[in-house]
């Protein structure tokens, strides 16, 4: 049996040694990349959990909708909106309203000329808002603790309420009676206000809850 001298011996040990070494540093660079990948997944997680939560929690909510009634038809519609709970801050001038009557469909965006901070002493009706065209809807303020909503930057928030006020004549020719109306108050970021309803069969009151 041939026997092992010193020199084969320390050799063999420096070997392991060396191997061993490279093991302990390949593990470490791949432990390295592990954490360093699993960081950049969590922070991207993270981030898209917050943007999504935004994206739900942001939008527009439609309290109720109100008709005028002039001549045997509504002429006149007051669209209440709020902002939805935990909503983010939503500008009205670059949200979109649109309407439909299964015949017309007719998308609305708002005029700056039309904008009352409060209603008339007379009534919702009697606000100066109602001189739109066709394709314009005007705001009044019900709620805004804040003042941030303004003809110029309608900005509405946590606890404000306002309404959208659309002119029916001008929009569809007023509204008869059993009429389907179907529409969306579309913000620029986040979920949309539905608006359904359908008119009495007949209109013989001046002022209806549709919605």
């Amino acid at each position: 049996m041939k026997m092992m001298n010193r020199k084969d011996v320390g050799a063999i040990g420096i070997g392991a040694m060396i191997v061993f070494i490279a093991m302990v540093l390949v593990a470490g660079i791949a432990a390295s990349v592990l954490i360093q990948t699993s960081s950049r997944l969590e922070s991207q997680a993270m981030a898209t959990g917050e943007q999504t939560t935004a994206e739900v929690a942001t939008g527009i909510a439609v309290a109720n909708v109100e008709g005028h009634v002039s001549s045997g038809s509504i002429d006149k519609l007051a669209i209440s909106v709020r902002p939805r709970a935990g909503s983010k801050d939503i500008d009205l001038s670059t949200v979109v309203l649109e309407l439909s009557n299964s015949t017309t469909k007719c998308v609305l965006t708002y005029d700056n000329t039309q904008f009352a901070s409060t209603p008339a002493a007379a009534g919702l009706f009697s606000t100066n808002t109602f001189s739109l065209s066709a394709g314009e809807f005007g705001i009044i303020v019900l709620e805004d603790a804040d003042s941030s909503c303004k003809s110029s930057t309608p900005v509405i928030n946590r606890g404000d309420k306002v309404v959208l006020t659309v002119n029916a004549t001008a929009t569809f020719g007023g509204i008869g009676v059993r009429t389907d109306i179907w529409g969306r108050v579309v913000p620029e970021e986040g979920a949309p206000g539905m608006i359904s309803f359908r008119t009495p069969a007949s209109l013989t009151d001046t002022i209806y809850m549709l919605q």
